[in-house]
């Protein structure tokens, strides 16, 4: 009888401390779609350069890290639903660090054109955003912007759908609203939006001056920032607008690749 006891009491206990181990998400619960859209997401934002690091799992903890989440490597309810934010197009993992040497326009005067207008505002309204998104950064650095209406310009803006001659098309509403390029030659410094995506100059839908400026910043040089508060946040927010200024992580960085606007 005795021996029996000890039997139950040490089962009670192996029971006892599995249940008391603590749980992972199970990938289980997510269908193949999910698991399809996961992948999508991961090969857009994080790849490496090391190929032996571009498993699932590491680039999961490596988006976690990034986000401020609970690393874990498993595609739990909270990492999925932070993949379904509309956001920017450029990598969060990026081949060009913000290091000296890095890509940046050697001259300060830089022109801008918009090759074409979307339908959704009037064409004096996206003027006045593209060129206020100019302005954020115009005022902490000593960078100016011109618009031209014909010719070259350093940064070219463009609304389009889907597929358009830049190896990065657009997937439709609510995922991907646009995408910028580093300073460079040909494409450097151009700056897409999508045009399934729906533009405002108001809190609806997205606010085409917020996107613009963050764009803008990618052409000037700037990776994304893990930083929630900071405009070179990945996924999309809406603040107020009137009277703009750059938060100061942006400020930081932009400084250290153009220096001080001169007073």
């Amino acid at each position: 009888m005795e021996k029996f006891q000890v039997q139950i009491l040490l089962l009670f206990s192996l029971c006892y401390g599995i249940l008391a181990m603590p749980t992972m998400e199970n990938t289980e619960q997510f269908t193949q779609e999910d698991r399809k859209t996961a992948e999508t997401y991961l090969n857009k934002f994080y790849t490496f350069t090391n190929k032996s690091r571009n498993t699932f799992a590491e680039r999961i903890r490596e988006m976690q890290r990034f986000f401020r989440m609970r690393v874990t490597g498993m595609l739990d309810n909270n990492t999925m639903n932070m993949m379904k934010i509309p956001r920017c197009g450029m990598p969060d993992v990026a081949e060009v660090r913000a290091v000296p040497g890095r890509p940046r326009w050697r001259q300060s005067s830089l022109t801008y054109r918009i090759l074409n207008y979307t339908p959704d505002l009037p064409m004096d309204v996206v003027d006045d955003s593209i060129k206020r998104a100019f302005e954020a950064w115009s005022q902490v650095t000593p960078l100016s912007f011109t618009k031209v209406i014909t010719g070259q310009a350093d940064i070219l803006i463009q609304f389009s759908r889907s597929s358009h001659n830049d190896q990065s098309p657009f997937d439709g509403r609510n995922g991907v609203l646009a995408h910028a390029y580093f300073p460079g030659l040909g494409i450097g410094g151009d700056a897409h939006f999508d045009e399934d995506e729906t533009w405002t100059n108001n809190r609806a839908a997205f606010n085409l001056f917020l996107v613009a400026a963050h764009e803008f910043g990618h052409s000037l040089g700037l990776e994304h920032s893990n930083n929630p508060s900071a405009l070179m946040f990945p996924n999309y927010r809406y603040v107020n607008t009137e009277g703009y200024r750059l938060p100061e992580d942006d400020v930081v960085r932009i400084q250290a690749l153009y220096g001080r606007r001169p007073t």
